[in-house]
């Protein structure tokens, strides 16, 4: 019966029960209650594809340190079932920020003190964005999702998925680089961008895919998932139709 073994040690986990390694041990199961568990968010706030209850007018939910260390909303921004990665899920009937018509379920970069924005130049030090991850789930008909990303007011460049096919993007040009045409949802991969000396490196499982001039002022790192779909352009419109992503480390340097 050494076949089912794997099948109950699975049920276990799933249970959050302990179990017992090869040796007889006991080992207890993963268990986490929120992101920040999982994730250092100490230089993030999160942006939501819902409506902040406490603001006039439909406006995005946002959530900042310290409320962000204990913060958790099912399905849009929670640890999977193991503890490894955090799921980030946006549908296309999410509330969406005033200069977009798609919604997010995305992290922003902040300074060290997780509460201010932080503005950087792509001529001056060096910044580098690493995010493990893996993309999941794509909306319908408009089968597309940016999944990490460099902005300074404008989408600079991003990771796009669009069907099957994984792309660098460059400013509005959404299928500058191919990386490959054959994405597995599912498949998990590192991200990489470097921004220095009025250029942005963009790396694929470390691997340089691109290198894109640029100058701007006032740069920051993003990632989760933004989807590319709104009720115009994919049905249905309700929250069964969605992207999403899982981040098992995002990280964010300066120098």
């Amino acid at each position: 019966m050494r076949g089912t073994r794997p099948l109950a040690l699975l049920a276990a986990l799933a249970a959050g029960a302990a179990v017992l390694t090869s040796a007889g041990t006991a080992t207890a199961a993963p268990a986490c209650t929120y992101p920040a568990e999982v994730l250092n968010l100490s230089r993030w706030k999160l942006q939501l594809p819902l409506d902040d209850p406490n603001q006039s007018g439909t406006q995005v939910l946002q959530i900042t340190r310290p409320r962000l260390n204990t913060y958790v909303v099912n399905p849009w921004f929670k640890p999977n079932s193991s503890c490894s990665g955090v799921q980030f899920r946006n549908a296309v009937n999410g509330v969406t920020t005033p200069n977009t018509s798609y919604a997010r379920s995305e992290l922003r970069e902040m300074e060290s003190n997780g509460t201010t924005e932080i503005k950087w130049s792509s001529n001056s030090g060096t910044h580098t964005l690493v995010i493990d991850q893996s993309i999941d789930h794509l909306p319908n008909t408009k089968r597309q999702v940016v999944a990490g990303q460099i902005h300074d007011g404008n989408d600079r460049s991003t990771f796009r998925l669009d069907g099957s096919s994984l792309y660098v993007t460059r400013d509005n040009d959404t299928k500058y680089k191919l990386i490959t045409s054959n994405y597995v949802l599912g498949t998990r991969f590192q991200a990489k961008f470097v921004v220095s000396n009025g250029s942005i490196k963009a790396y694929y499982n470390g691997t340089l895919q691109t290198t894109i001039p640029v100058s701007f002022t006032t740069g920051y790192f993003k990632a989760g998932v933004y989807t590319q779909a709104n009720c115009t352009n994919s049905t249905p419109c309700d929250s069964s139709n969605y992207g999403q992503t899982t981040l098992y480390d995002v990280t964010a340097t300066h120098s």
